[in-house]
């Protein structure tokens, strides 16, 4: 994992095929440098990503990696800094949304939807703010759902756990903000355009092009704005929903 130059670096701890993908097109196409993440099973699609991002005229490495393990963040932020460049975003955007009855949930279940998204999104926040801190500048992006505000019924474990990463974000923002790092937490309340929500619901092709489901594209645009946002008026939280949407 190398690079020719040392610009900036956004790293996306989550870079699934929608979402995540889409956020880092849209850094790489502010010419940032890229780096990518998913669990090593998805290293094939990871790569993929990445080559593609190239392929556009963008700067983009992947490399798989389990976020709940610290001694793996610790060493992957380590490595960037040292390989590619001085990280100027970072992105957590591992989802874990898991749907369970209140009986049907594990403790096995809570505790890997919370480590997946709650643990982990700390993990990732504090490795950043390490190297961040010293520089005085950069953003904190932590993506949220619906359930970081209210729990749903059947998502015991998936509440727990994005509301807790709400609650992170919002002590690194009290105190990394006056440091000079900007942290926020978008919601993002509803669907969102993807293979998974294709396959979920019959009609998602039809509801995407009302504007029924959020484009993945337009929510990538909403996490450039906050990183460019001036710090006399710095947004922490961003809530976006399709304009159907009930709340």
């Amino acid at each position: 994992m190398t690079s020719k130059s040392r610009s900036g670096v956004c790293l996306i701890v989550g870079a699934g095929d929608g979402l995540g993908a889409a956020i880092a097109r849209a850094f790489a196409g502010l010419g940032l440098q890229v780096v990518v993440t998913r669990r090593l099973r998805h290293a094939e699609a990871l790569e993929r990503l990445a080559s593609a991002i190239r392929a556009e005229g963008g700067e983009a490495s992947a490399a798989p990696l389990d976020a709940r393990v610290e001694e793996d963040v610790v060493a992957l932020v380590d490595r960037i800094e040292a390989e590619i460049g001085p990280l100027e975003v970072v992105v957590f955007n591992i989802g874990a949304n898991v749907r369970f009855t209140a009986v049907e949930t594990t403790t096995r279940v809570f505790s890997k939807v919370w480590e997946m998204a709650c643990l982990a999104g700390f993990l990732t926040g504090r490795e950043a703010a390490r190297v961040m801190t010293p520089r005085g500048l950069g953003s904190i992006l932590f993506t949220g759902a619906t359930a970081s505000l209210r729990g749903g019924a059947g998502y015991s474990a998936f509440s727990a756990a994005k509301g807790a990463l709400r609650n992170v974000a919002q002590s690194f923002a009290r105190e990394l903000g006056p440091k000079g790092l900007h942290v926020a937490h978008v919601v993002v309340d509803g669907a969102i355009d993807g293979a998974f929500t294709r396959h979920r619901l019959a009609d998602a092709a039809e509801r995407f092009a009302r504007g029924e489901i959020l484009d993945p594209a337009e929510i990538a645009r909403n996490f450039v704005w906050l990183h460019q946002q001036g710090r006399s008026a710095w947004t922490f939280e961003l809530d976006l929903r399709p304009w159907t949407e009930i709340w």
